[in-house]
């Protein structure tokens, strides 16, 4: 069997989607499986052991482009697809597997994908969840009554490579002789997801005075947030924080991730990414909510304030005051943080 899956464009959903690809390795073990995606989420492709082609998209995200999606489906042909998954709910996206004649097209309705998919999911409200709406697609339509017909969801899983680890250590001059917290202040999807860099520095500050150092992930979009929580610091603490936003690739931000001692994140896709290869992880959640895309690591703890108005899921703050970050206290961090490394006996334990 050969199976081709069209993945989503953002790198938190590509992780997410890992946990389809476990299973559909579980239930056919011979099965050569392709995954096509945007370019930037080929480097989690590569971490994946389960999939064993990564195809690069070579339209733009949100790029419709009828005749170039006609000629890559016909090119796709060749390959003799038997099944073909959609995880993207947008019309385009069905149209590469129906060009390339791949007799099985599995996906939920979408933008009214009649047609284009001969295995069509009509309700995917029925799975709260958005890895359940994923997994839910390797198993039959008739099984899928909701998530309590899901069998345990695989936790996504990507891999470490410890010599590139190593060698980007030595690279950008980083110590491991200090535990490491790894600080992600950076959001793609807005404002409304991102905790303040005033809390982020003082959360830093205490970690970096009971003896351990800062990392500050992200990309080169990311680089004012970190430089305003080095601001936010006291001067002797600045020896031991250092900036990595915009100085490494993605699949480099995942190996240094997994050499963090625990992990404090947005709900962003490097939040996605430290839960997937190991770290210890404290999730901070302000406009979306845990019910829908959680991080679904082994040591995860999940933080967030009460108030009436979250989870609203908008890019910006509709009511212009942000409370439900703004009042998310550091200290409520700080001991989510303390609880989730009590158990181990690693290093300083703030």
């Amino acid at each position: 069997m050969k199976i081709l899956v069209i993945g989503p464009a953002w790198v938190g959903d590509m992780v997410m989607s890992n946990s389809l690809y476990q299973a559909l390795k579980q239930q056919h073990p011979e099965a050569q499986l392709h995954v096509m995606a945007p370019a930037w989420c080929l480097p989690l492709l590569a971490r994946m052991v389960e999939v064993d082609k990564a195809i690069a998209m070579p339209l733009g995200h949100g790029e419709f482009k009828l005749r170039e999606r006609w000629r890559l489906g016909r090119a796709l042909k060749a390959e003799g697809y038997d099944w073909a998954l959609v995880l993207p709910n947008s019309l385009k996206s069905a149209l590469i597997p129906w060009f390339a004649g791949i007799p099985r097209r599995t996906g939920w309705k979408g933008e009214s994908r009649y047609g284009l998919l001969n295995d069509l999911r009509p309700d995917k409200r029925l799975f709260p969840m958005m890895v359940q709406r994923y997994l839910s697609l390797a198993f039959s339509k008739a099984a899928m009554t909701g998530p309590a017909a899901l069998p345990a969801i695989p936790r996504p899983r990507l891999q470490v490579d410890a010599l590139q680890q190593q060698q980007l250590v030595d690279r950008l001059n980083l110590s491991l002789t200090r535990p490491v917290l790894g600080l992600c202040p950076g959001a793609e999807f807005g404002p409304a997801k991102r905790w303040p860099a005033e809390h982020y520095a003082a959360l830093a500050s205490r970690w970096i005075a009971q003896g351990g150092q800062v990392w500050l992930f992200g990309s080169a979009k990311d680089e004012a947030a970190a430089a305003e929580i080095r601001q936010g610091l006291p001067p002797e603490a600045l020896l031991h924080c250092q900036t990595l936003a915009g100085r490494t690739k993605l699949n480099e931000a995942m190996d240094l991730l997994a050499a963090c001692q625990a992990v404090v994140s947005n709900d962003s896709g490097l939040m996605h990414i430290s839960a997937a290869v190991g770290t210890p992880l404290v999730a901070v959640y302000g406009s979306t909510s845990t019910l829908y895309t959680p991080p679904l690591g082994e040591r995860v703890a999940v933080v967030h304030t009460d108030i009436g108005c979250r989870p609203c899921f908008k890019r910006h703050c509709p009511l212009g005051h942000l409370r439900c970050l703004t009042e998310l206290a550091p200290e409520q961090v700080w001991r989510a943080l303390s609880q989730l490394l009590q158990p181990t006996q690693e290093t300083v334990t703030p």
